[in-house]
């Protein structure tokens, strides 16, 4: 059976382009529309508190146009943060364990040493009807952990797979299949990203077909300054065919 991967395009590096003018351009909730039109499945944001890319007041207004899938990653530590979600009650909310004024991403949840607090905050969200991944590195125990605080899907961290892939692909992406093994036996979905572009992305999803989504940012808007935005989405959703 294929199994269909969602592409959720994530928004913020348009937001960091506008940002730097003050003014409009990019349109932040036309490019989240036109992304949509070009045939992502969704749309991701990552609001931080500094508000350096996606604003607070653009997750309200893309909530209220977007027509497939909204994401909304952040660090629920952040009350303001948990506030915007609950407002704005995406379909999805990523939890990542940022440290405030991180650039990027760059570890997962400690799902052991964080499991009353993430089992009480994921709560909180899917009582609001908001289904919950939770930002893991590919470590059988972390995953095992996920499960355990009543998470709906989790989020494999690809930075690893994407680094070692060009050297060693087969030895890059093992443990994210075991993780994703091991995840997909206790009925967890699952997401990917971070990193992943169009090189590593058709092996990843060869090797690990059950993937539910994927989101992917930094590399596609890169790629679309050379080839064009309607045409890198379809050449990404092409990878994961």
């Amino acid at each position: 059976m294929h199994h269909t991967t969602k592409l959720s395009v994530n928004i913020n590096k348009i937001a960091t382009l506008r940002n730097s003018r003050g003014g409009n351009n990019p349109d932040v909730l036309k490019a989240a529309r036109d992304i949509e039109r070009f045939g992502a499945d969704g749309i991701t944001v990552h609001p931080r508190p500094d508000e350096r890319h996606i604003r607070y007041s653009d997750v309200r207004e893309i909530k209220k146009i977007i027509s497939t899938e909204f994401n909304i990653e952040g660090n629920c530590r952040e009350r303001k943060f948990v506030d915007l979600v609950l407002e704005t009650k995406p379909h999805q909310v990523t939890l990542v364990p940022d440290d405030l004024g991180q650039i990027t991403s760059d570890h997962g949840w400690d799902t052991i040493k964080h499991k009353d607090y993430l089992t009480e905050m994921i709560r909180v969200f899917q009582q609001a009807g908001i289904r919950v991944s939770l930002f893991v590195d590919p470590v059988i125990e972390m995953v095992e952990g996920a499960a355990a605080t009543g998470t709906n899907r989790i989020e494999l961290y690809t930075e690893g797979y994407a680094k070692n892939y060009l050297t060693d692909k087969e030895g890059a992406v093992a443990p994210y299949l075991s993780a994703a093994q091991r995840a997909k036996e206790l009925g967890l979905g699952i997401n990917a990203g971070h990193d992943l572009d169009m090189h590593n992305l058709s092996y990843f999803k060869q090797q690990i077909p059950w993937i539910n989504e994927v989101s992917i940012g930094h590399a596609l808007i890169c790629d679309a300054l050379y080839l064009g935005l309607e045409n890198v989405i379809q050449l990404y959703k092409r990878q994961l065919g």
